[in-house]
């Protein structure tokens, strides 16, 4: 069954008034059944790494001239050589919706792009579902409280849904009908071929099992400051090696960061980004917590949970007409706060606590961030956290379940 994702409205949008349409994401998130569903009529062609099907790479001309638009190219970083001879053919056509591309190697592709489709091509980013989207409802709390931030105290929690299972699932397309026994195959098999498929033809790293490790080290630091030098030094890696792996990660959209806010106080303020592995059930599968039962004593249960609020989050963002600015906040006396956004010269701060009560104690952090910066304009924040009631904690604070309907 087809769940509706958020991202749907502005993909139709989007295809009405371009000629190309390129959606990223990680493998396996849905790019190319969100794009069979909104255009079912369209012909699909998927590439291949390593087999020339179509005999795109040898004479890409020939290949458009069979295949007409509509049509959905997908993993269009397989084929590289066609993204100059599609500049040439929608230069001579002002249709519309002409071609939709995926690909899930941003390294790879974005150069190609920038190079031979700039002005041509509308991009989205499509990244695994929310947790509104696996329940099929799609919607979209982050746009209510954007718009009126006090509005999010007359939504109503979702009681029935477990949290641990959750996390531990998370929200892969592929795990929607499968049972949890077997979760734990479904995450090995996406990490092997991840692994074979993308990691060896993006960079060419011959040692895959250093690499395998490596992400694995990545997932145990989600929701931490990015420190290069600890990166490496768990397996004798350089900082330069470790850093460079990490942006391979970044641009196969295994992981994302999220940058420091610096203001006018930078010399007082941390300047490292927080590193986010893009899948609360891929970083549960790579840390081996083999149950959601395992999760709920685990060490790393509220990186886990930040991690699964914040990547939410960002899903919500990404079909927003325009996204907001996200960064963090600490202060080297330790001062903090987990999410900023900032749109339309507001700020809205965001702290995130697995926890069944919040309490005033756990406001400091969004009140210190207001008081050291008085100048900007700061909106009621949110504490997200793991109960089930939306109240204030304060007067410019407000509790937040981490599942609520709209």
């Amino acid at each position: 069954m087809y769940h509706h994702r958020l991202i749907e409205e502005k993909l139709t949008n989007l295809a009405a008034y371009s000629k190309i349409v390129l959606v990223l994401g990680a493998r396996q998130v849905g790019k190319s059944t969100l794009l069979k569903h909104l255009f079912p009529d369209v012909k699909h062609i998927l590439f291949d790494p390593v087999q020339d099907f179509y005999n795109v790479r040898q004479d890409p001309d020939l290949f458009l001239n069979h295949f007409s638009a509509p049509i959905i190219l997908d993993e269009i970083q397989f084929v590289p050589q066609l993204l100059p001879a599609l500049k040439r053919r929608v230069d001579l056509s002002s249709q519309m919706g002409q071609y939709y591309l995926t690909g899930s190697q941003n390294l790879s592709m974005m150069r190609q792009v920038s190079e031979s489709l700039a002005g041509r091509v509308a991009i989205l980013h499509v990244g695994p579902m929310t947790t509104s989207e696996i329940e099929n409802q799609a919607s979209n709390w982050l746009s209510h409280y954007l718009a009126e931030p006090r509005s999010v105290l007359n939504m109503s929690a979702v009681t029935n849904k477990n949290l641990f299972t959750a996390l531990w699932r998370g929200g892969l397309p592929g795990i929607l009908n499968t049972p949890n026994e077997l979760i734990p195959n479904y995450f090995s098999s996406y990490v092997q071929t991840y692994l074979e498929r993308d990691v060896r033809l993006i960079d060419n790293i011959k040692d895959l099992y250093t690499f395998d490790r490596f992400i694995g080290i990545a997932s145990v630091l989600t929701a931490q400051e990015i420190n290069y030098s600890q990166l490496g030094r768990e397996l004798g890696l350089t900082s330069t090696l470790a850093k460079n792996w990490l942006d391979l990660l970044l641009y196969s959209y295994q992981w994302d960061e999220v940058q420091p806010y610096h203001g006018n106080s930078i010399k007082r303020l941390s300047k490292r980004p927080k590193g986010y592995i893009t899948d609360s059930g891929l970083a549960c599968y790579l840390q081996r917590i083999s149950s959601p039962e395992a999760l709920a004593r685990h060490p790393t249960l509220g990186a886990i949970f930040e991690t699964f609020v914040v990547n939410n989050i960002k899903r919500m963002a990404d079909a927003l007409p325009i996204a907001p600015q996200f960064y963090h906040w600490r202060t080297n006396g330790g001062a903090e706060v987990d999410l900023i956004m900032e749109i339309d010269g507001m700020f809205y701060p965001i702290e995130i606590k697995c926890k069944t009560t919040i309490t005033k104690h756990d406001a400091r952090g969004i009140h210190a961030f207001r008081e050291t910066f008085p100048q900007l304009r700061i909106q009621p924040g949110l504490i997200i956290y793991a109960g089930t009631e939306c109240y204030p904690v304060t007067e410019n604070v407000m509790a937040f379940p981490w599942y609520v309907s709209v």
